[in-house]
């Protein structure tokens, strides 16, 4: 039998590390991160990073794991909503170019890792398969709705690319025709 403090503690300690991942992803990236400062971060001995983990990489990936876990339940409401379409795809944009850019750091860090990594290409393949099916599902409607004339998977595939396209200049500071287009789309997707 478990004695419910030490699962406490446990929760406590692992959910710790994994706050301290997200930060130090976003505010140092993957090069500067050690497992004592993984530690020192969450305010745990660095021992249990590998006790919980494995290693810093399982850490790293399970608190990009938790982060879409989370964003993946945020866009699966919206796009459950009664809205029309045009407005939850307003919504989906300002969560993209409003919101801080926490979660892109996060994924594209942890991308730029997997380039040389099997497993954790593998891991990362399976976050963007969740997200191509929450978008797989929003777009079904509107696809047959507005005569979109590719395949379903192009148009997500297309939207996917367009929002990388977006974050990667986002984080590097290029806004350019960002507002445009985006404004473009609305106009076409209400008319």
């Amino acid at each position: 039998m478990t004695n419910p403090a030490i699962a406490d503690a446990y929760r406590s300690a692992e959910e710790a590390l994994l706050d301290a991942a997200e930060r130090l992803l976003v505010d140092v990236g993957y090069a500067r991160i050690t497992t004592r400062r993984l530690a020192e971060t969450a305010g745990v001995n660095h021992g249990l990073v590998h006790y919980y983990f494995g290693s810093n990489e399982n850490l790293l990936v399970r608190a990009l794991e938790r982060f879409t876990e989370r964003l993946v339940e945020r866009q699966r409401e919206l796009y459950a909503g009664a809205e029309p379409f045009p407005e939850r795809w307003r919504t989906a944009m300002r969560y993209l170019v409003d919101d801080d850019a926490r979660y892109e750091k996060i994924w594209l860090e942890l991308q730029a890792l997997s380039w040389n990594d099997a497993d954790l290409r593998e891991r990362l393949a399976r976050v963007n398969a969740e997200w191509r099916a929450v978008l797989t599902e929003a777009l079904a409607e509107p696809h047959r709705e507005l005569g979109i004339p590719m395949p379903l998977d192009a148009l997500v595939s297309l939207v996917m690319t367009f929002n990388l396209g977006l974050i990667v200049e986002r984080l590097g500071g290029v806004t350019a025709g960002h507002d445009t287009l985006l404004d473009w789309i609305d106009g076409w997707l209400s008319g």
